[in-house]
């Protein structure tokens, strides 16, 4: 892809792969590069596989390549997880001494794929500069810097944050970067296939497009990298959370959401939140909940397995009208399934889980940005309303790394949907009361109205009480099995649905109104059609994209009207059976003319995503 660069630090886990790939983003990041990285690593405590794959570029980039430019190869696992992706004419740094005796036909590899092999002793030069082998990856990012024509002080800046709080380890990192900067290497010998070190690889041709000449060039107007941040899709949810209000989170710990739970509690003391992890699902959801009864706001969140614990609760929410918001970070199932790496099958989970008919909102996440402006979005509508609403994330959102704009304080209102009455002691106010076993009883908290909306208040706020009854009940929460009472009641909360939907958002278009090639889409495929889009659409491929980031209730007014105009759609998804084309057909009847579907547990490449379109315009 054009002025892209891909750089992938590979290794086994706990070889420290993700702090060098942090290290790397922020000094990029630093210079005024955009970046978009991904992990990938084994659901094991220890041992197995990681990689971190970088991607900068000059120009905004979304999504993830599949070849990459420059392999970092930690170890023996490293280099083999580097060979895999590798471009032709690609460059290999690597510290595995054995090659290529360990590695079958290794040297048959890299001379076919023409690659540029660099093996460098970075064990020796770790221990000579008063380190240990486990700084072996900082003496690699010491020649990468190099390879790339970069001023090693940028570098030595990111490692200097990194052990800020231990002095007496930073001086030694400092020496092993500079002892890999500044490694000759032995020219055409078999351990470096013959490779002489470029000038500067970002002057490089390559299929993916290296950057000219390394330095970023700023356009009059655009805003610069260093006014961004760099962040992952988690993170943002929690800071749009302590936005929105929420002082208490509840979790039990399960990837791909764990890092919710981690931040939360880093945040808790100077945010005033309270962070609890529970023994179960169960406990998690009946504690947010009951929070939310309370007048607190309080998220959960959990994968597909966890949720389906929760579902019960999410039913209760749905009885006794009172707001329930979880965020549900997707990976692949069933079951246990792959839990570190991404889908999109849980959208029918979502929509249609818990017992009975009841109202919900279901909003997907796409990137950082909408992470946290939708669970700011969610709660607004879950206390508006009175109903659980689920907030959908996926593994490569939430622990992607992007460089975006700053977020805007503020931008979205809290609003609380709450009937306070005029003195919290006065007998209710404005409530409808009347004596029962002696007690002053609310005989409005669920009153049928034309709306479905009833009065809600916090308990405490009045000397009024109400029952929250979790069995069916009439207006003032006492059990009615009464046929007509339960068939107005049900009919009184759906009907709440209708009001929902006249607030939410149609599906938006990306792209020309017209086009030769159309995608309908939600969540992180967004951003893949996205750079498809800025790539080829320069060339006059013409594509456009339709994107749902409201996915129930489903609104259609705009996708028929986008059906009409553009006669070549296609459905992509990250799921075997294509859920939102199911129920989009369900809901209009209208059908894709094909779908480009996956489900291996990997995103969707920018190159794949690319061969489709141009194999079917």
């Amino acid at each position: 892809m054009r002025n892209r660069t891909v750089v992938k630090i590979a290794g086994e886990s706990g070889m420290g792969i993700e702090s060098s790939g942090m290290i790397v983003m922020k000094a990029l990041k630093n210079l005024g590069f955009e970046i978009y990285a991904e992990r990938e690593f084994p659901s094991l405590i220890k041992g197995g596989r990681a990689n971190i794959q970088i991607n900068f570029s000059s120009e905004i980039v979304r999504s993830m390549s599949s070849i990459i430019d420059i392999g970092v190869g930690i170890d023996r696992e490293g280099v083999l997880d580097c060979l895999e992706t590798l471009k032709e004419g690609g460059v290999l740094i690597h510290a595995f001494e054995r090659w290529p005796k360990a590695i079958k036909n290794l040297p048959q590899i890299a001379e076919e794929k023409k690659l540029q092999v660099y093996l460098i002793p970075a064990r020796e030069i770790a221990v000579n500069n008063g380190g240990s082998v486990i700084m072996v990856n900082v003496v690699l990012l010491g020649f990468l810097w190099r390879v790339l024509g970069l001023d090693l002080e940028t570098l030595k800046e990111e490692i200097k944050k990194q052990f800020s709080k231990k002095p007496a380890l930073l001086e030694i990192n400092y020496r092993c970067a500079e002892g890999g900067y500044n490694y000759e290497l032995p020219l055409d010998t078999e351990e470096n296939n013959g490779s002489e070190l470029p000038p500067n690889a970002l002057d490089m041709e390559s299929s993916s497009g290296f950057i000219a000449s390394g330095k970023l060039k700023i356009k009059s107007g655009e805003e610069s990298s260093f006014e961004k941040m760099l962040i992952d899709g988690n993170s943002s949810l929690v800071l749009g959370a302590v936005q929105a209000g929420v002082r208490a989170y509840y979790a039990y710990p399960m990837s791909p959401a764990s890092s919710i739970l981690s931040y939360f509690a880093e945040i808790a003391d100077r945010k005033g939140v309270v962070v609890k992890q529970a023994e179960d699902e169960i406990t998690v959801a009946q504690l947010a909940l009951g929070s939310m009864h309370m007048g607190t706001r309080a998220l959960c969140a959990t994968s597909g397995g966890g949720y389906d614990l929760m579902t019960e609760t999410v039913s209760l929410s749905g009885m006794i009208e009172t707001p329930f918001v979880c965020v549900v970070v997707q990976r692949p199932g069933p079951a246990t399934g792959l839990p570190t790496w991404t889908g999109q099958a849980d959208l029918n989970l979502v929509i249609y889980s818990s017992h009975g008919e009841f109202p919900r909102v279901v909003l997907a996440c796409s990137d950082a940005e909408s992470c946290f402006e939708n669970v700011q979005v969610a709660f607004n509508l879950a206390e508006k309303y009175q109903v659980p609403v689920i907030v959908l994330s996926e593994a490569n959102i939430a622990m992607s790394y992007n460089t975006i704009t700053k977020f805007e304080e503020g931008k979205i209102e809290i609003e609380r949907g709450l009937e306070l009455p005029p003195n919290p002691l006065d007998k209710g106010g404005d409530l409808e009361l009347k004596i029962k076993n002696e007690e002053l009883v609310s005989a409005d908290r669920y009153k049928i109205t034309d709306s479905g909306l009833s009065k809600r208040w916090l308990p405490g706020t009045s000397e009024a009480v109400y029952f929250a009854n979790g069995d069916e009940h009439w207006e003032d929460g006492s059990v009615s099995e009464d046929g007509e009472k339960v068939k107005l009641m049900i009919s009184k909360r759906i009907k709440k649905m209708e009001l929902i939907e006249k607030e939410i958002l149609q599906p938006e278009v990306f792209g020309p109104e017209k086009a030769k090639l159309s995608f309908v889409g939600w969540g992180s495929t967004k951003n893949t059609v996205l750079d498809v889009m800025a790539e080829l659409n320069t060339e006059g491929a013409e594509i456009n994209y339709l994107h749902y980031n409201f996915l129930w209730p489903l609104k259609t007014e705009k996708l028929v009207e986008f059906f009409k105009q553009n006669p070549n759609i296609y459905l992509i998804e990250g799921s075997h059976e294509g859920q939102l084309g199911a129920l989009i057909k369900q809901k209009t009847g209208l059908d894709f003319k094909d779908k480009f579907l996956k489900w291996n547990g990997r995103p969707f490449y920018v190159e794949e995503t690319v061969e489709f379109v141009k194999k079917h315009l």
